[in-house]
């Protein structure tokens, strides 16, 4: 069945509020100093030896993980990649520049904001997938490297956070409980947010443009 533009339109709009909720996440997890995530630690990384803004290396190092997955894929990356890493570095900032959101003095309210931050991320990234609008960059490149190498998921996605962490820690960024307990977490958090968002996103679409389709057909009847 064709796509109708209001359908599509609703799912752009439900793919940039996924990406806004993710980022609201990302932030939240950097403000909770206790340890970024893997690619946060390299972006953080960056900002502190080179400047910059940490949204803008977001967007750097994403353009170039789609430079490269286009080129081992050989093909041009969705146009929902390249408004992926460009908005989600765009909230990144926005939301670090609010003062509202600060480091808590507490250790207690520190690992809140981070459980909260992993919560918050998780969620905004199944919406974010819901809408069927694109891969990110680090989905396509492990796409990419799963095709060229024959290697599991897995195995891939591992590597590439291993590796990312690494470069991300050399470079000063912060590497602590935290990233171990993204790192454990993301994987289980991201299994229950991914299919439930996908439900709650279709049901939506379901209601909105095939019901109403469904009672106009039985009006005219």
């Amino acid at each position: 069945m064709r796509m109708s533009l209001k359908e599509r339109s609703f799912r752009w709009f439900v793919f940039f509020i996924g990406l806004s909720i993710m980022a609201l996440g990302i932030v939240l997890t950097i403000k909770a100093d206790l340890g970024a995530s893997p690619w946060d630690v390299l972006h953080i990384g960056l900002y502190m030896q080179f400047g910059l803004t940490i949204g803008s290396w977001a967007i750097i190092v994403g353009v170039l993980v789609l430079f490269i997955s286009g080129l081992m894929l050989k093909k041009i990356p969705q146009i929902g990649a390249f408004l992926n890493m460009v908005t989600v570095g765009v909230f990144i900032d926005i939301y670090l520049l609010l003062p509202i959101i600060k480091t808590p003095d507490t250790l207690i309210g520190k690992f809140i904001m981070l459980a909260a931050g992993i919560f918050i991320l998780t969620y905004g990234m199944g919406l974010y997938i819901s809408a069927r609008c694109g891969a990110g960059p680090r989905d396509s490149l492990m796409i990419a490297l799963v095709e060229k190498t024959s290697l599991s998921v897995g195995k891939i996605r591992g590597a590439i956070e291993l590796i990312v962490l690494g470069i991300g820690w050399v470079l000063g960024g912060p590497v602590f409980i935290g990233t171990v307990l993204f790192t454990v977490c993301i994987g289980y958090f991201t299994g229950l947010a991914v299919p439930q968002t996908q439900k709650f996103t279709d049901y939506l679409i379901q209601v909105i443009f095939y019901k109403q389709k469904e009672n106009l057909m039985n009006l005219d009847q």
